[in-house]
């Protein structure tokens, strides 16, 4: 039994338009899943549908095998967290420590518990030697790790990440897939949205396309971009390694290691 299933979910919205058409997928725990398509493609309305911000118009929710139909979306994100691309948006406590305890507190937690996990999180997710501060005294790309840690402070199965490399370094980039990792060993499944085919290509091993408000192909990362009238449709492109290796006539390479390997054959 999968932990989290979409059945022929659709979702219109009040204003009659269409975000999402019949989709169907199931994701197991300890996976890291990346959904990628172009603006406009039903990635962030599929993915609200999973933790209950959106309710389908048509289709089914599942998670842990039971219908989220009738339940709230605070109950839903008990199981399936959710952290938004803007961390302005989730952001309202004045210090860090208290915006990861937040949940926890409202769990009714002994203090105990809710220090050793808001300090074990902040460690993960680089914030250890910033607990005291204002989370707006941090930069834009810090103050997204804050709501990333907020949500595993809760400790959810199934974690969303929407966008979360956008406006991050290099280092920062490596911290997150270092906390993808992580949260796969101890049996979580992540599900990321991107736009960063670099990050995929080197963080995932199933990807999710989506084109014209429908999923169009779930595979790894070499079946995906190497179809390239898939990546046509989706208007995507491919990561640099594969432009690379395909102007050397290399196919199917995802790594520097595995073009050089092919080159010096």
């Amino acid at each position: 039994m999968s932990y989290l299933e979409l059945a022929n979910v659709s979702y219109t919205y009040p204003n009659g338009f269409e975000a999402v058409r019949d989709v169907s997928l199931k994701v197991e725990l300890g996976e890291s899943v990346a959904i990628i398509g172009q603006n406009g493609a039903g990635k962030t309305t599929t993915v609200k549908l999973m933790n209950g911000l959106l309710k389908p118009t048509q289709g089914e929710v599942l998670v842990e095998g039971r219908s989220a139909k009738g339940a709230t979306t605070a109950e839903i994100s008990r199981s399936v967290g959710y952290v938004f691309q803007n961390p302005d948006d989730q952001i309202f406590q004045e210090t860090i420590y208290k915006e990861i305890a937040y949940g926890l507190v409202s769990q009714k937690l002994t203090k105990e518990l809710i220090q050793q996990r808001v300090v074990e999180v902040a460690a993960l997710c680089g914030l250890a030697e910033s607990l005291k501060e204002h989370p707006y005294n941090l930069p834009y790309s810090k103050r997204k790790f804050v709501t990333i840690a907020a949500v595993i402070a809760m400790d959810p199965q199934v974690i969303i990440l929407d966008e979360p490399t956008a406006g991050q370094d290099r280092q920062s980039t490596e911290l997150l897939g270092q906390i993808i990792d992580q949260l796969a060993q101890k049996g979580k499944s992540v599900i990321t949205i991107t736009h960063d085919m670099e990050f995929v290509a080197s963080q995932f091993k199933r990807v999710i396309v989506f084109a014209n408000k429908a999923k169009r192909k779930d595979g790894s990362p070499e079946q995906i971009f190497w179809d390239e009238q898939l990546l046509k449709l989706a208007n995507l492109k491919q990561p640099y390694i594969c432009q690379l290796a395909k102007l050397l006539g290399k196919t199917g390479v995802m790594t520097i290691e595995e073009l050089l390997e092919r080159s010096f054959k």
